[in-house]
C-alpha cells in the first residue's frame, strides 16, 4: 500500500538525487510493504547519508528497495498524521518505526 501520492522509486538508482528540501519519506522493503516512515529538514541530506553508511548500518532499514518521498514544509507533522494513519490502518507502526 502506498502512502504517498508520489510514484515509488528504486532506491539506489534515485536516492542520491532528491532535492535539499524539507519533506516525509516512506521506504519500502521488496515486497512493497511501508517499513518506515520519516521526516527530514533536507532530503538529499538524509538520503545521502543513508548511502553512504548503508542506513547507518540500521538493519531494519537495510530492508529498502524502493521509497516514496513527499516535500512539505512542515515535515514534522505531516509525519505524524502519515503514522497515526498507518496505525489506524494497520494496528501497528511501521517495522522500523518500533520506538
Amino acid at each position: 500500500m502506498e502512502l504517498l501520492d508520489d510514484k515509488i522509486r528504486v532506491w539506489l538508482e534515485s536516492a542520491k538525487f532528491v532535492k535539499a528540501i524539507s519533506g516525509v519519506y516512506v521506504l519500502y522493503n521488496r515486497n512493497k510493504e511501508a517499513i518506515y516512515v520519516g521526516e527530514s529538514d533536507n532530503l538529499q541530506q538524509t538520503f545521502t547519508k543513508y548511502v553512504d553508511s548503508d542506513f547507518e548500518n540500521n538493519s531494519c532499514k537495510q530492508k529498502t528497495r524502493s521509497y516514496q518521498r513527499e516535500f512539505v514544509k512542515d515535515q514534522k507533522e505531516r509525519k505524524r498524521i502519515l503514522l497515526e494513519d498507518f496505525k489506524r490502518e494497520h494496528g501497528r507502526l511501521p517495522s522500523c518505526n518500533h520506538e
